[in-house]
């Protein structure tokens, strides 16, 4: 059976209806549900407080949330949801508010160069891709970007991070990571006003999902690099769910095009380097 409460703090009341498999508390802590509210209901208060804001005389309110299905993690822990949130004017205008929340996520652009290259140039850069089933893509064999989490120890992590440590033993502290995303992006506060989260938004038309993108570049020897490259081609073995590929940076774009965290990653990447603001390894 279905239940539900008032979203605290809100006037006027702001209804929520739960599936009968998800409880308010469940709801109210999890992560993805948390930082979405606070971000839609900042972005909500600036119609009325800024007079030069495009709704400021028909501003829209927060109306009522249906959470339609929940997926579960081990132990009970909140996955993903899918919910819809009715956003309307007083006019009856509303806009468009089915939202799979799911919260963030991080994408490594790790370049690798031999060694014996001229020091902060960009000859023979190579960029480590995955391989990977991507099921709500209908695919078995997606290339991308390597994704995952930072952990708590501040290093990258997940079963991306965890190929790589196993095929290259290369394991990437938080003190070699240049997020890319911070320094080329300035925060919402100082263009619109909204506080938007500071990663890429891969689908916002219909999820919260946002990725920092992070660059990682590490020089090896030549002979390596070579023996990596005719290695790591995209081939799994029976039964291997994730493997790596090494591509050269200037056909990386072509290569995992399919991806949007692919595409954002060179856009940033030659970008920041235009402006002198990436250099190495």
């Amino acid at each position: 059976m279905s239940t539900s409460f008032n979203l605290p703090s809100t006037s006027p009341a702001v209804p929520v209806s739960l599936p009968p498999d998800l409880k308010q508390e469940q709801l109210l802590s999890f992560p993805a549900f948390k930082t979405w509210l606070s971000t839609l209901q900042h972005s909500l208060s600036l119609q009325t407080r800024d007079a030069k804001h495009t709704f400021h005389h028909q501003p829209y309110k927060l109306r009522r949330i249906d959470v339609q299905a929940v997926d579960f993690f081990g132990k009970g822990r909140v996955g993903f949801i899918k919910m819809k949130a009715e956003v309307s004017n007083d006019e009856g205008e509303k806009i468009p508010g089915s939202v799979f929340l799911r919260g963030g996520s991080v994408g490594m652009m790790v370049i690798l160069q031999p060694d014996d290259a001229p020091q902060n140039s960009e000859k023979d850069k190579h960029v480590l891709l995955t391989v990977q089933p991507r099921l709500p893509a209908g695919s078995l064999t997606l290339t991308e970007l390597p994704a995952g989490m930072i952990d708590d120890s501040g290093t990258f992590a997940g079963a991306a991070a965890k190929e790589i440590e196993e095929e290259l033993s290369l394991s990437i502290p938080e003190s070699d990571l240049l997020d890319m995303t911070a320094l080329a992006l300035p925060t919402t506060t100082h263009t619109t006003g909204e506080k938007l989260q500071q990663g890429v938004y891969t689908s916002p038309g219909g999820s919260d999902e946002f990725v920092p993108l992070f660059l990682h570049q590490r020089r090896v020897p030549r002979g390596q690099l070579r023996e990596w490259e005719g290695k790591l081609t995209g081939v799994r073995e029976h039964g291997e769910k994730i493997t790596l590929r090494i591509v050269r940076l200037e056909e990386v774009w072509r290569e995992g095009g399919r991806d949007a965290k692919v595409l954002s990653a060179v856009a940033l990447y030659e970008g920041l380097r235009r402006e002198g603001k990436i250099s190495g390894p």
